[in-house]
């Protein structure tokens, strides 16, 4: 479920019942500077972020209950890819990351 974090920040965390997602659910959070992917894990966290500006496509892959969202970068880098969202907290994602990058 979406929620907010800091000022323009909105946060969205995977669902339990998926997969790698039990204890630790991952959470995208998507501002006006950055995207980044969090996943916690028992001693600290993992994170990769990606400025918005470097955002090169958004892609979400539906299933039958879940959705899968893939960020590619346009520097290079690895993708951000997390599975488990349902499908409007995907097209939310999408969509807060085109309006961010028109503004920027």
């Amino acid at each position: 479920m979406p929620g907010s974090t800091n000022a323009g920040e909105e946060t969205f965390t995977a669902s339990r019942w998926t997969k790698g997602n039990l204890f630790f659910p991952t959470r995208i959070v998507v501002g006006p500077l950055r995207v980044s992917r969090v996943k916690s894990r028992l001693f600290g966290s993992n994170e990769e972020s990606i400025s918005i500006g470097q955002v090169a496509s958004v892609q979400i892959t539906t299933g039958m209950i879940w959705s899968v969202i893939r960020i590619d970068s346009t520097g290079g880098t690895d993708p951000i890819t997390s599975h488990g969202h349902r499908k409007a907290d995907a097209v939310r994602i999408r969509d807060l990351i085109e309006s961010f990058q028109a503004k920027h």
